[in-house]
């Protein structure tokens, strides 16, 4: 088989799969490691598709450059967000200190709290709402309240997490890739992301499986620089993450 025709079919194959990996293309065409991933450099290249560690994934499942409303996205992946949070929570210990990001995993996981002698510190109003509620004493990062996320975002808000030093800090993504690291679709508010996580001692990152190998506009994190809780681990490329906490296993 040409290498042009071959091409044509494993851009195909990866369209309709969403993904695959370097070894099952391997088996399918009976040729070499290196020939397949010569082959991806190719069809990367002429955005065909994205090459990834392992493996491609389809352009279409890839790219999201506009956030989604936040009351819609409540009830997206609502039992696995729920399991997740569930175990998020559990993590938080008497006298931590806490930041906790906009988002909507990140609302949910404030239900599960039962630590005392919590501080936290969150960038949501709505979040802010509920931790009082429950009787925690709660700070409000101030700036620019953005209507669609329900996060406040901005310099001021940079200004001020910039003056804490977090024990823990919880937030949330709308990508996950091991190349592009932890995305979102908006500047500031991934400028405000990026500069909690640069205060937490740990840092967590709260993520359905919808999330992996998604790539939003501006990555905030790099891969490495959190642990993933997830409910469950559907791409192969992810199985053997160490930083990766899989609720369903725990």
């Amino acid at each position: 088989m040409l290498s042009d025709e071959r091409q044509i079919q494993i851009a195909q194959l990866v369209e309709n799969k969403g993904s695959v990996t370097v070894h099952e293309l391997m088996e399918i065409f009976k040729v070499s490691e290196s020939t397949i991933r010569r082959d991806l450099t190719e069809l990367d290249a002429n955005g065909k598709l994205v090459k990834v560690h392992g493996g491609a994934i389809a352009l279409h499942s890839v790219y999201c450059t506009t956030d989604d409303d936040f009351k819609e996205r409540k009830n997206w992946n609502k039992e696995g967000k729920i399991a997740i949070a569930k175990y998020a929570a559990s993590l938080i210990q008497p006298n931590d200190f806490v930041f906790i990001d906009a988002g909507t995993s990140t609302e949910f996981m404030i239900d599960f709290i039962t630590s005392k002698n919590v501080i936290f510190v969150t960038n949501a109003v709505s979040h802010a709402r509920k931790l009082t509620q429950k009787g925690f004493k709660t700070y409000v990062l101030g700036g620019e309240f953005k209507q669609i996320t329900e996060a406040i975002v901005g310099e001021e808000t940079i200004l001020s997490v910039s003056k804490y030093n977090f024990t823990k800090g919880f937030f949330g993504t709308n990508g996950i890739s091991k190349r592009n690291g932890f995305t979102t679709p908006d500047l500031k508010e991934a400028q405000v992301k990026q500069e909690a996580i640069r205060r937490c001692k740990e840092c967590y990152v709260l993520a359905d499986s919808s999330k992996f190998n998604k790539i939003s506009s501006i990555t905030f994190a790099a891969f490495s620089q959190a642990t993933i809780i997830t409910n469950v681990v559907k791409d192969k490329e992810f199985l053997y993450c160490k930083n990766i906490l899989e609720v369903n296993k725990q």
